[in-house]
């Protein structure tokens, strides 16, 4: 075969490699384009399924009562008012209220950060007999859910007489309902709101600690207790900002416990919004449910106001506990 005939062969074998070449690169660079509008177009749609009920509630607290009655009008008022956020600010007595929820679920978030961390320290550096039963009912308190002990913990706080020692020295037992005493009780003894996930949380973070810091301290002298509050708990700032985060937005949002035992509404703003309908109902005589349900979305916003400011102030050290405290789903 001459030069000629092999440049005739092989010219049209380079002209289809070739081809194939860029028809696999418009392919390539169309499906990832397909893919990336795929997956914008379902974040899209997830975000809109969990967002629309805050997005409904946030445009109908500024609805007025003609805007109720206009069926043209769905998410943006046409005679919008901040009527609603008035009535529902001085019916809840707002800022009083929110003072005392803020200073209540504060010495309960402090209580459980010193609780659930010196716990956590304890599992994940010490061994002591029993460790990995107490460890189990640890667990235990995270996978029960509470409303299975919900009828022996007020039956135990209706007539509280730990031990019947109360009994023994002639003293009858209290009824500690309608009070925060349960709540501050339990906390402390490290059985809370969340506690044992907040304690499997410190574990996992202490663990994570180089034992050499420790033992560097043990080294210089420093005790247990010492070493903890030096080395550990500033070592441990991630973990602590992810259990303030939880804490806070848990014991704020809390109505298990707090109906169960019956905790005045000053004393949480959550309860104080539940009652906020029947209030304006009785006071106002304002009777129409639609027209309630304006007041009560109002309500609901200047209840998740304070809570979404602490979040957006702690994003970046709460996500970053998070990650390192190995916290999956």
């Amino acid at each position: 075969m001459d030069k000629a005939t092999k440049r005739r062969v092989i010219k049209p074998d380079r002209n289809m490699e070739d081809i194939k070449f860029r028809r696999k690169v418009f392919i390539s660079r169309y499906a990832k384009k397909a893919m990336a509008f795929f997956r914008i177009a379902t974040l899209i749609g997830i975000s809109y399924i969990v967002l629309n009920p805050l997005i409904s509630i946030i445009s109908k607290a500024f609805f007025s009562e003609s805007d109720v009655y206009n069926t043209i009008v769905f998410l943006i008022p046409q005679n919008g008012t901040m009527k609603n956020f008035a009535l529902a600010l001085l019916r809840m007595d707002y800022w009083k209220t929110l003072g005392y929820s803020l200073l209540y679920i504060g010495t309960l978030t402090l209580i459980q950060l010193f609780i659930c961390s010196l716990v956590g320290y304890g599992f994940a550096r010490f061994e002591f007999p029993f460790k990995k039963l107490l460890f189990g009912c640890v667990i235990l308190t995270i996978v029960i859910p509470s409303y299975t002990i919900m009828l022996p913990l007020y039956i135990h706080f209706r007539s509280f007489n730990p031990l019947h020692l109360l009994s023994l020295l002639g003293i009858a037992p209290q009824n500690w309902l309608t009070t925060v005493k349960p709540i501050y009780l339990m906390t402390i003894l490290g059985c809370g709101l969340r506690s044992g996930l907040f304690i499997y949380i410190f574990i996992q973070f202490f663990r994570g600690i180089p034992k050499e810091l420790e033992e560097a301290a043990f080294v210089d002298g420093a005790g247990a207790y010492r070493t903890f509050f030096t080395i550990m708990l500033p070592n441990a700032v991630p973990s602590l900002i992810t259990v303030t985060v939880f804490s806070l937005v848990w014991q704020y949002n809390d109505s298990f416990y707090s109906g169960l035992f019956g905790i005045r509404s000053d004393y949480l703003i959550s309860v104080k919004l539940a009652s906020l309908t029947g209030t304006i109902n009785s006071l106002d005589k304002i009777v129409n449910p639609e027209i309630q349900q304006l007041y009560l979305d109002a309500g609901i916003i200047l209840m998740v106001i304070p809570i979404v400011i602490i979040y957006v102030l702690l994003q970046r050290k709460f996500i970053e506990g998070v990650e390192r405290s190995g916290i999956v789903g």
